[in-house]
Parts: structure tokens; C-alpha cells; sequence
């Protein structure tokens, strides 16, 4: 139970909570806590249905098993009997019978017993019909080209700051363009595309590779992770209360609210992950239990991060990646060495996971366009899918490099479809499915406490009109400018 809660803080707890301090500060302090706390709820909503969903998927997957053994047991007892006994054993056993009925001849097993992983991907094959999968797995690929735009953004930004800012005390105040000096002639944006052609190079090829065996280096990351967060909080507080704090956040901005919004559904996000994660928890009696606490672990470490760092720092100075701010600013910290240790400090952590998710997406791809029974030419196979899968997050990090934006937009629009839509029509459309064959009386024991269709359609509304209200911000910001 207790790794459980650890593994879901750190798979929640990620690159967006660099992001979050600024996005804060530019939305506001209230509207920011107001808006993190009921996106944190509607977070754990949508947690409770995925895991009921898993139940439902894993009670299914056991009746079919089932009642193909009965089929086979059947088959393989008419060779012994004669067509008397075929014909009533035809007539007592329909083909297709509520689930408790198998469950009362098989014994004390729960068939909604989170064993067996089932994925998203195999749920949406379940439960969905064909356009609802395809739907499914473009939106799942649209956000893992985020995620990765994103991490292939935020490690040269961290080594164009680092290469490139002024480590001399004397910068805490200095705002740096894109086409200041680096090197000599060379800009701080050629730099940041230097690091990113490296940054390529380095890690591209893993795309056409698997990525296993990334235990130690997991375990690595999380370590640096909580030293580097806790450093950060534990820093800006005692600025805080020594006096000197910069920070004179807005009460409320309604101008930052859409890019907050992605950005706090982005950090918020693990309901893709939640079938690797839940199902090898040994006793799941308390799930519910474990789900809850990390929510509300997760939203006050969000909280104190944020707020701390917007109290300590002037909100024009904030980085769109927060541990830059104590790079070049020695009234925080004067060690020269921690100051280099937060600033490689998305560096190490994001580059472990940029393989994983990069392969992660080929593998989405292929699931998309493949045919049963039929196999990919080598060519396509190896070349590809890979090149599909790194080319586009390569080419948007090399236009742009606002975190801010990209963190914002990935989550509003495809981490809304993840987080808020699929768990609700996964939940609803699980229902439906195992009714015919279970009963109405079957409880499944891993049932989201929102049990009411009303959840399921309030979820589905909020997300149409959030996806709305961002799309229309966009377009008039576009327009203003």
C-alpha cells in the first residue's frame, strides 16, 4: 500500500509542477487555489471510474474465459453422451447467462478483482466501437507528442541557461532575450538549438529501440526529484521569512485562467497509467483509501510549491521552468554547486523518461493501424514508425520553446480528452456491457463512490465546456495581437 502511494506520487508529480509557479502568478492567487482544488477533485473523480473500469474489464474478461471453458468442457463430454443428453444440455445452458450464476458453481472468487492489467487501449477495445477506439488512441497519441515536445523543450532550455546565464550573483534581476549574446556571436536561441540537435542525437535512437530495464535509473529520478523539490520549497520559505520576498502576486487575473487550466490538468495527469499501476497492489481493500491521500498529498505539495514561489519571487521574473529561478539569483542561494544541481536538475529526470515515452508512442502508433493477422514490412516496421514517432515533438520544440504554452495546451486539449471524457464513457459504456450478463443485483466491489449517471455527465460537460471556453481565448488573444 504504502509503494503504491509512493509510485503514484512520483508518476504524478512531474514536469508540470515546473511549470505550475508561473502559471499562478499570472492567473492569480485565488483564482489559482480555487481552480487547482476543483481540478484536483474532478481529477480523482475520474481516477475512481478508470479503477472501476478496470473491475468491470477484469470481471468480463473472466466470464468470457469462463464460459469458454463450459463450451469446451461441453464439446469434449458430447463425445461420451448420446443426442438426448446433448439436446438438454443444449436447452439448460444458454450460451449466454448472468455472471453470479457462473460465480455460484465456480466457487468464492470476486470476478471484479483488479488481477489481470488491463490497459486503456484494451478497455476502449472492450467497451467501445470502432470509431470510439480510433478516437481513443488519436487522442492518447495527440498527448504523448505533447508530453514529448515538451521534454525535448525543457532539457535544452535548462543547458542554454545554464551554459549561457549569468552565474556572477549579480543576475537575479536580469531578464534574458532569445537574441541576447550566448558565446561570442552566437545567440542564446542558436545555443538552445545546438542542445536540442544534441539532445536529439543522444536519445533519438532509443525511439527505434525498446526501452526496458529502466529500474535504477526510475529510482534515480525520484531520489533527485524530492531533493530538488524539497530544496526549492525549504529555499523560498526562509526568503520568505527573512523579509526580502519579491512576490506581489495578482489576487485574480482572468487572462492566465485558460493556460492554468491545461497546465494543472497536465500535472494532474496519471489515468493512463493507472492499469500498470493499481493492478499489482497485493490488497486492494483500501485503494480508494490510497487514491484519495495521494490527491490530497499531491494538491498540498502543488500549493505550497506554487505559493512559496510566487511570494518569493517578482512574478515578472519567473521562469516558465521554476528551478531556472534559482540559477542566477544568489540572494537564494550561494552555493555554487546546488545552484548548477537545480538547474541540470530537468536534464537528468526528463531525459530517462523520454525514451520510455517515446516508445510508448510508436507502440500507440502501430496498435492504431494494425489489421489482425497482418504484419509490417521491415522497412515500416523499424524506419518508420520511429521517424513518425520523433520528427513533429522535434520540430515543434525547435519553433517554439514557451513551456508555458506547450504544458497549457497539451493538457487543455488532449489531457482533457485523458483525463475528464475517456474515464467517464469508459465507466459509463463498462456499466452497459456487463448489465445483460451479470444482473442488476452484481455489486462490483471497486464501484466509484460517484456512482450516479449524473458524474458521469457532468464530467462530460465540464470538459466540452472548458475545451470551449480555451479554444475561444486562444482565438481572441490570436485576434487582439
Amino acid at each position: 500500500f504504502f509503494v503504491g502511494l509512493v509510485y503514484m506520487f512520483n508518476l504524478i508529480v512531474g514536469t508540470g509542477a515546473l511549470t505550475m509557479p508561473k502559471a499562478f502568478a499570472t492567473a492569480g492567487w485565488v483564482v489559482s487555489l480555487a481552480l487547482i482544488s476543483f481540478l484536483g477533485f474532478m481529477s480523482y473523480m475520474t481516477t475512481t471510474f478508470v479503477i472501476e473500469a478496470m473491475a468491470a474489464a477484469n470481471a468480463q474478461l473472466r466470464w468470457k474465459r469462463r464460459e469458454q471453458e463450459e463450451v469446451n468442457d461441453s464439446d469434449s463430454t458430447s463425445d461420451y453422451s448420446d443426442d438426448d443428453d446433448v439436446i438438454v444440455r443444449g436447452r439448460a445452458e444458454p450460451e449466454t447467462r448472468p455472471i453470479l450464476s457462473i460465480q455460484r458453481s465456480g466457487g468464492h472468487v470476486d470476478h471484479f478483482d483488479i488481477v489481470e492489467r488491463v490497459e486503456m487501449g484494451q478497455m476502449a477495445s472492450m467497451f467501445f466501437n470502432k470509431v470510439g477506439v480510433n478516437m481513443f488512441y488519436i487522442c492518447i497519441i495527440v498527448y504523448l507528442y505533447g508530453d514529448l515536445a515538451i521534454y525535448a523543450a525543457a532539457v535544452p532550455i535548462s543547458l542554454m541557461e545554464v551554459a549561457c546565464g549569468n552565474h556572477s550573483c549579480s543576475a537575479g534581476s536580469v531578464k534574458y532575450n532569445d537574441t541576447d549574446p550566448c558565446w561570442g556571436p552566437v545567440t542564446r536561441k542558436d545555443a538552445y538549438r545546438v542542445f536540442l540537435s544534441v539532445f536529439t542525437l543522444l536519445l533519438g535512437p532509443f525511439t527505434f529501440f525498446s526501452a526496458q530495464k529502466t529500474k535504477y535509473l526510475q529510482i534515480l529520478t525520484s531520489l533527485m526529484r524530492w531533493i530538488a523539490f524539497t530544496m526549492m520549497i525549504i529555499l523560498a520559505l526562509i526568503r520568505i521569512t527573512k523579509g526580502p520576498g519579491e512576490g506581489h502576486p495578482p489576487v485574480a487575473s482572468i487572462s492566465g485562467v485558460p493556460n492554468l487550466f491545461g497546465v494543472c490538468v497536465y500535472s494532474f495527469m496519471c489515468q493512463h497509467s493507472l492499469p500498470s499501476l493499481i493492478t499489482p497492489i497485493s490488497n486492494k481493500k483500501h485503494v480508494r483509501v490510497l487514491v484519495l491521500s495521494d490527491y490530497v498529498l499531491i494538491l498540498g505539495f502543488y500549493v505550497l510549491l506554487s505559493f512559496t514561489a510566487i511570494f518569493c519571487f517578482d512574478s515578472a521574473l519567473l521562469h516558465d521552468m521554476y528551478t531556472l529561478n534559482f540559477t542566477d539569483n544568489c540572494n537564494v542561494l550561494n552555493i555554487p554547486a546546488l545552484r548548477y544541481f537545480l538547474g541540470l536538475f530537468p536534464v537528468f529526470t526528463i531525459s530517462t523518461n523520454f525514451p520510455i515515452i517515446a516508445v510508448t508512442l510508436r507502440n500507440n502508433w502501430k496498435t492504431l493501424f494494425h489489421r489482425d493477422g497482418g504484419t509490417y514490412p521491415w522497412v515500416v516496421d523499424r524506419i518508420v514508425f520511429p521517424l513518425i514517432t520523433l520528427i513533429p515533438p522535434i520540430l515543434v520544440a525547435f519553433c517554439t520553446h514557451n513551456l508555458e504554452s506547450l504544458v497549457g495546451i497539451t493538457g487543455a486539449y488532449a489531457g482533457t480528452g485523458i483525463q475528464y471524457v475517456i474515464p467517464a464513457l469508459l465507466v459509463y459504456y463498462g456499466r452497459r456491457h456487463l448489465e445483460p450478463v451479470m444482473g442488476r443485483d452484481a455489486v462490483n466491489k471497486h464501484q466509484s463512490p460517484f456512482r450516479h449517471s449524473f458524474w458521469v455527465w457532468f464530467v462530460v460537460v465540464w470538459a466540452t465546456f472548458c475545451l470551449m471556453f480555451v479554444t475561444a481565448n486562444i482565438i481572441l488573444n490570436d485576434t487582439k495581437k
